[in-house]
Order: C-alpha cells, then structure tokens, then sequence
C-alpha cells in the first residue's frame, strides 16, 4: 500500500478592507478544513497600512498552518476602478508575502473555482458555499462569506495542484 501524502493548501479571497483565508490539508480525495478566518482592516487607517497589517497577519498564519501552496483569486472584473486597483495592491501584497515564504502560488479566476467546486462556472454564492460545506463535511457554512470564499480557493487549488500535468 502506498502512503499518502498529506497536503495543506491556503486560499486567499483578496480585499483590503476584508480578506478571506481558509486552510485545508487533502490526503488523497479526502479534504478537511483545519483553519479559516477573515482579516480585516479599519477604514480610517491609512491604505499602506492596511497592506502592511495584512501582510504581517499573512505572515503569521503561515508560519502558523504551514501551508503547502497559496491559491489566491484572479482579479477577474471589477464594478468600481477604484476599489478594483485598491484590491489588485492587496493582491500585490498577498503575492509578496506567498513568494517571500518560498510557496507555489496558483491564481485561479471565479470561473475556474466555480467550475472546480459545482461543475458550473455561473454558480451563485449560495450554491459555492453550500458546497464548500458539503465537500468539508461540515455542520454548517463558514462565516463570514470571504472566509467561505477563501475555503472554495483552497479546494479548488487542491483538485489544481492533485490534477495529472
């Protein structure tokens, strides 16, 4: 028989004001959740520092799970230019700190994590968070929605980085 090996994966649903985390470990096609939570950032506070107190909790919640890989969320579409180039700095920054701690970093866009996780690209949220409550096997659905944006990340990157090159 031979051993699996057990696999962590972080995923990051990008924001400035918000940001989403969620760590999963897959061993095999089994994949619990171990982890997740949501970063968020007081409005009055200047906007590089906002990015430097995300960046320094980033930084601890890798050193704390461990993570195998970052999957972090394409800056797809955006409604409003400036909110758009404020969470694309964010995503700069996550970026920054994925390479400064020596992770492989796999960007998926919406459409590839909805397809990942329900089979349909046009999944609404309702239907992504019941399946990210259902492929963890949990009692209920990860709150708030960035975090369970954030899990979706994650098990996407897992069926990702476990797909045959």
């Amino acid at each position: 028989m031979v051993a699996t090996k057990k696999v962590k994966f972080l995923g990051i649903d990008p924001g400035f004001g918000r940001l989403g985390w969620g760590v999963i470990e897959a061993e095999g096609s089994k994949l619990t959740m171990l982890d997740y939570g949501c970063l968020e950032t007081p409005k009055e506070m200047e906007f590089p520092k906002r990015l430097h107190s995300l960046a320094i909790s980033l930084r601890q919640i890798i050193k704390k799970h461990k993570p195998d890989s970052l999957i972090v969320e394409e800056l797809f579409f955006f409604k409003n230019l400036k909110t758009a180039i404020n969470v694309a700095q964010a995503r700069g920054a996550i970026l920054l700190v994925g390479e400064e701690q020596g992770l492989p970093i796999l960007e998926l866009t919406p459409l590839q994590v909805k397809q990942s996780i329900s089979g349909y690209g046009r999944a609404d949220k309702g239907q992504m968070q019941t399946m990210v409550k259902m492929i963890l096997k949990l009692d209920k659905i990860p709150k708030p929605d960035d975090a369970a944006d954030a899990l979706a990340m994650a098990i996407a990157g897992s069926s990702y980085w476990r797909a045959p090159k």
